[in-house]
C-alpha cells in the first residue's frame, strides 16, 4: 500500500508542478474555449488571478514531490481542484476528465494521510 501512496503521490505532484510552471512561465499558447468559458478564463488570465493559482500549484506539487508535507500539499491542492471541478461542470464538461482524475488521487491521498487530518474534525480542540 505504501508502495501505491507513493506512485500517486509522485504523478499528482508532476501533474500540479508541471501545469504551475506552464502556466507561470506561459509556456503554452492555448486558444480560449467557445462562449462563457473563454470569456471566463481571459479574465482570469487578464487579470493575473492564474498567476498566483500557477504559483500554488507548483509550491503543492513541490511539497507532494518532497514528500514531507503532503498534508499541507492537499489542503492547497482542495480548493484548486473544487474549483476545477466547478469550471469544468459548469462552463466546459467535455474536458472534464483530468479534473475527475486529479480529484480521485487527492481523495485517495487524503485518506491515505487521514491521521494528519483527524484533528480537522475533533469537536472540542485543545487551545494552547
Amino acid at each position: 500500500m505504501a508502495k501505491v501512496v507513493m506512485v500517486v503521490r509522485i504523478l499528482l505532484g508532476l501533474i500540479f508542478f508541471a501545469a504551475g510552471m506552464i502556466g507561470i512561465l506561459n509556456l503554452v499558447k492555448a486558444e480560449l474555449p467557445p462562449g462563457d468559458a473563454g470569456v471566463y478564463t481571459n479574465i482570469l488570465m487578464t487579470h493575473g488571478f492564474m498567476k498566483f493559482v500557477s504559483l500554488l500549484m507548483v509550491i503543492a506539487g513541490l511539497l507532494l514531490l518532497v514528500g514531507r508535507f503532503v498534508p499541507l500539499a492537499l489542503v492547497i491542492l482542495g480548493p484548486i481542484l473544487v474549483n476545477i471541478l466547478l469550471y469544468h461542470l459548469l462552463l466546459d464538461p467535455k474536458n472534464i476528465a483530468p479534473g475527475i482524475v486529479a480529484t480521485l488521487m487527492e481523495v485517495f491521498l487524503i485518506w491515505a494521510y487521514r491521521l494528519s487530518f483527524r484533528g480537522l474534525f475533533d469537536a472540542s480542540p485543545e487551545i494552547s
